[in-house]
């Protein structure tokens, strides 16, 4: 598995060599977009909406509309100019407890793996943070964008879960939601009993993507079944390569076809007028 990251943890004088892999895989299928009638991919292109023309990639800047149809353009170097610097370093600013942290700002999750040499301190680590149900709260700049993150413990690992910036969450005042409600105690009661009756161990072997499944085996079984359709070719298929023993019988072949071996003397048959020149020999 390719590393996306690799640095150290820090926090006070304790600094612990690691790999940032990735937690996390996606378990969907892939589909390609193509036209009903031949099966052809479809292509994007970058059209200019005033000229209707494509616009090749050289040409593209972003642009920031600060006003209706008015645009600051950027570059590369604009860009660079206030990107975070790279460091190999995830510098553990405090700890917290990791009940305080809203869900709704875990993001990505990867793993930590010590590197050779540092395993007592990782585990060191893993096992204060394992027994204090605390989490590092700390900064890491992956690829040039700078994060926020939470260094915590899981079974035999430290995990580094990206985490959203407040800004980033939309407070609840945004949305228009019930304050209130006449519940009467004995719907309390029900519903707390109902809860009751419906609580057990969480257990996430027992959920999976059920969609995800039906549609992977439905696929697999069109593909059985013959149920499928070739895209046409991109062009006429190259000829085979010409085998060793084959190279004089091509030659001759390629020669006559040319009429390079034609008889000098022998006259060529008449061509037939078009009709323009036979309108032009009549008149």
């Amino acid at each position: 598995m390719r590393a996306i990251w690799r640095g150290s943890i820090s926090f006070g004088l304790v600094s612990i060599p690691v790999t940032l892999l990735s937690a996390s895989q996606a378990n969907e299928i892939k589909f390609n977009l193509l036209d009903s009638e031949d099966s052809a991919r479809i292509r994007y292109v970058r059209i200019n909406e005033d000229t209707g023309e494509e616009v090749p990639w050289e040409r593209i800047v972003k642009g920031y509309e600060y006003e209706s149809g008015k645009y600051v353009l950027l570059k590369d170097e604009d860009f660079g100019k206030v990107k975070a610097e790279g460091t190999k370093t995830i510098d553990i600013d405090a700890f917290v407890d990791q009940a305080e942290i809203e869900p709704m700002f875990f993001e990505t999750p990867y793993y930590l793996m010590p590197a050779k040499g540092s395993e007592k301190p990782y585990v060191l680590l893993r096992q204060i943070l394992s027994e204090s149900g605390k989490v590092g709260i700390a900064r890491v700049v992956i690829r040039t964008k700078e994060s926020l993150a939470a260094v915590y413990a899981h079974e035999n690992a430290l995990i580094l879960n990206l985490l959203r910036f407040e800004e980033e969450i939309r407070p609840v005042e945004d949305f228009d939601l019930p304050q209130e409600a006449k519940i009467s105690a004995k719907e309390v009661t029900l519903a707390k009993q109902l809860l009751e009756s419906m609580t057990e161990k969480w257990s996430p072997k027992q959920y999976h993507d059920e969609y995800a499944s039906k549609l992977k085996a439905w696929v697999e079984e069109k593909v059985k079944s013959g149920d499928t359709s070739t895209a046409p070719s991109e062009g006429p298929e190259a000829p085979a390569a010409t085998k060793a023993e084959d190279i004089m019988e091509m030659l001759l072949k390629s020669l006559k076809g040319s009429g390079a071996g034609r008889d000098e003397k022998k006259p060529e048959p008449a061509k037939a007028k078009s009709g323009a020149a036979k309108a032009k020999a009549k008149a």
